[in-house]
């Protein structure tokens, strides 16, 4: 008979499976602790962070500006934790329908500048190829102006595949921030990769930006 006081031992496994229980426990706890004070969050936020995903070639360009390729619906959960306040589009394509209703559904303001390319046999985001035909460049010049007023920050700029006709309009941008040539040109081709074309960078060398009004202070202006 086991006298009063005396705690029976444990073997390794038993103790394991002991603290299994009541790491399970605590853990449930805290979750119906956190689903009594931020039901919302729980339901919308925690379980989201697992199916955020970016549009391809997504990346920062500078404070409150981003670059990427089409964004379909799968990348709209990631575009809202953005809080994008407007898209730059660089296709002549209309907007699809299900892109347009996630911009109206988020107030999202939307500046397209139309810039061709060549085979467009499908409908976007699905083109064939993105080389351009001619890069017009009133077109780059009245985006960059878009790109640089605060006002619509933050800001996605983005065409077929992000390489481009993306890649001239920040390349642009760069001159802009007084980056030399070669720092760019760098920068174009690791998002264009085996895509690079030599005319995108002669139209980016040549481009003129002292049309283009002066950065807001919060840009990053460093040479590079």
């Amino acid at each position: 008979m086991m006298r009063e006081g005396t705690q029976t031992k444990l073997n390794p496994r038993q103790q394991e499976e002991k603290q299994e229980m009541w790491r399970t426990i605590e853990v449930v706890a805290t979750v119906e602790h956190v689903v009594d004070m931020y039901p919302a969050a729980v339901g919308s936020n925690v379980v989201d962070e697992h199916n955020l995903i970016p549009p391809f070639n997504f990346a920062m360009v500078d404070n409150g500006i981003f670059r990427s390729g089409f964004p379909d619906s799968a990348n709209f959960a990631f575009l809202q934790r953005r809080n994008l306040r407007s898209i730059i589009y660089l296709c002549p394509e209309p907007y699809p329908e299900a892109n347009t209703e996630f911009l109206k559904s988020n107030e999202i303001k939307l500046f397209q500048f139309g810039i061709e390319g060549y085979k467009h046999h499908m409908t976007p985001p699905h083109f064939v190829s993105e080389p351009f035909v001619n890069i017009p460049e009133d077109a780059i010049r009245e985006a960059l102006k878009v790109v640089i007023d605060v006002r619509n920050h933050p800001v996605l700029i983005h065409c077929n595949r992000g390489k481009h006709r993306t890649g001239c309009l920040v390349g642009c941008l760069r001159k802009l921030q007084r980056w030399c040539l070669s720092s760019v040109f760098d920068e174009y081709q690791r998002f264009a990769a085996a895509k690079a074309r030599v005319s995108d960078q002669r139209f980016m060398e040549l481009f003129d930006v002292s049309s283009v009004k002066h950065l807001p202070m919060c840009f990053s202006c460093s040479k590079k």
